[in-house]
């Protein structure tokens, strides 16, 4: 019990080094394509999760929405019960699931096709192996049926029966940060859009207010008379 905090900050750090490694090598392909469809995305990013890969999901649009992405959290049972509505041709969907195999999850895949609207899973499934991808008969239903099936699967769980969901949903958590982060926009337009979105914060202290206050008017993006308060250097 003496090291159980260590060990399991550890476990996790272990699972977010490999995803890492996923990321710049074999996965990267995959993770640019999920990419694109954000940025070609008409509508919202629609995210949906069961549990604990739900609870992510509700931060993955939070994290979307602050940084001037569009996007809502759908739940999985409410959808099947009419709130599959609020998915419309234009959106993205961004699926998680530990096991890929989540009923809740599988019930909306016929309508969201038909709709064409593309399917980003993040799923326990080894998807990239060793540098390669691995057959399509092994994945999961939901990886499988997805454009792009992004691989967050992990070594073992933090947890002693290897049963509560630690490593894996860090790292599902994990990977939709290097995304929200890769896809942001130019710091200067990105902050005014923190300074809109975040109205709970004290704007006087914040470092995108000194930021947008000091930078110089050269180096931004925005017309001059957007630029008010930058140093002329």
């Amino acid at each position: 019990m003496k090291h159980t905090g260590e060990n399991v900050v550890r476990i996790e750090a272990e699972a977010l080094r490999a995803l890492a490694d996923r990321i710049a090598g074999p996965m990267a392909q995959a993770f640019e394509r999920a990419l694109d469809l954000m940025d070609a995305c008409r509508g919202r990013v629609v995210v949906t999760g069961m549990g604990k890969s739900g609870i992510i999901a509700r931060k993955i649009a939070a994290t979307l929405s602050s940084i001037g992405t569009p996007a809502l959290f759908m739940h999985p049972v409410d959808a099947v019960h009419g709130d599959l509505g609020m998915v419309v041709r234009g959106d993205v969907v961004l699926a998680l699931s530990a096991s890929g195999e989540t009923e809740e999850i599988l019930r909306l895949l016929a309508t969201i096709k038909r709709l064409q609207v593309p399917v980003i899973s993040m799923t326990g499934d080894a998807i990239f192996v060793m540098g390669a991808k691995v057959c399509g008969s092994k994945l999961s239903t939901l990886a499988e049926a997805a454009e792009v099936a992004l691989d967050c699967s992990v070594d073992r769980e933090a947890c002693s029966l290897g049963l509560a969901p630690t490593a894996s949903t860090t790292t599902m958590l994990a990977l939709k940060s290097a995304a929200s982060k890769k896809k942001t926009l130019p710091t200067c337009i990105l902050a005014e859009s923190w300074a809109r979105n975040w109205r709970g914060s004290n704007p006087s202290c914040t470092t995108w207010t000194r930021y947008l206050r000091c930078r110089p008017e050269r180096a931004c993006r925005m017309s001059s008379t957007r630029c008010r308060g930058r140093n002329s250097e």
